[in-house]
């Protein structure tokens, strides 16, 4: 079964992919089927309403299976007001820089004493047809639970800002110092959704 993906994203299109790997589906770019991705405006309050805005209006291009995903940040200690959620990198209507997000958390992190706890909550929307829509935000999407620290690593990656003060709770370590076979995935959680999809339209 071949399923459009809707990212312009190729490393996200090659991680996709290699999550999906043992099911028989063929995940294909969205960039692949019409060219130059249409600009979607993701308004939606909360991961899966950014999901399913994405996937509607590319299934209302393509009349095609395509699915889109997207996540957001939720911080323990903040009230509704304030949760990043899908806006991570805007605050007040701005959007900010590698470098401004990182002083932005830490700050965050020392109202908290120094580290707060937080989490990436995932979505998918999936749409086949007009009769066969998928769609989850359930905690077992979620990425581990981790701590914001007010202290960044002094490694940097372009794009993943985050990274920077993230620390695994068992061991208290930033996950940049840590063996990357131990680094959390969501991969068994995605595998088992798009599997129990497969096996409700008798694909598998």
């Amino acid at each position: 079964m071949r399923l459009i993906y809707g990212t312009g994203n190729p490393a996200k299109l090659r991680h996709m992919k290699d999550m999906l790997a043992p099911l028989p589906l063929e995940i294909a770019g969205i960039n692949t089927v019409i060219g130059e991705v249409p600009g979607i405006d993701e308004i939606g309050n909360d991961p899966l309403e950014n999901a399913t805005i994405k996937a509607a209006a590319y299934y209302d291009i393509l009349h095609q299976p395509v699915f889109s995903c997207d996540s957001g940040l939720y911080i323990e200690e903040l009230d509704d007001v304030r949760q990043p959620g899908v806006h991570v990198r805007t605050v007040n209507g701005n959007k900010m820089t590698d470098d401004e997000m990182i002083a932005y958390y830490a700050a965050i992190a020392r109202e908290c004493g120094g580290r707060c706890h937080a989490v990436y909550r995932n979505a998918v929307y999936l749409k086949i047809d007009e009769n066969h829509v998928y769609q989850s935000m359930g905690d077992e999407l979620a990425g581990d639970p981790f701590i914001l620290s007010a202290v960044p690593h002094p490694k940097r990656r372009d794009g993943f800002p985050l990274d920077s003060l993230s620390v695994e709770i068992v061991s208290g370590k930033y996950y940049y110092n840590l063996d990357a076979r131990r680094v959390s995935s969501t991969t068994p959680e995605f595998l088992n959704f798009f599997r129990s999809v497969l096996q409700n339209i008798k694909l598998l």
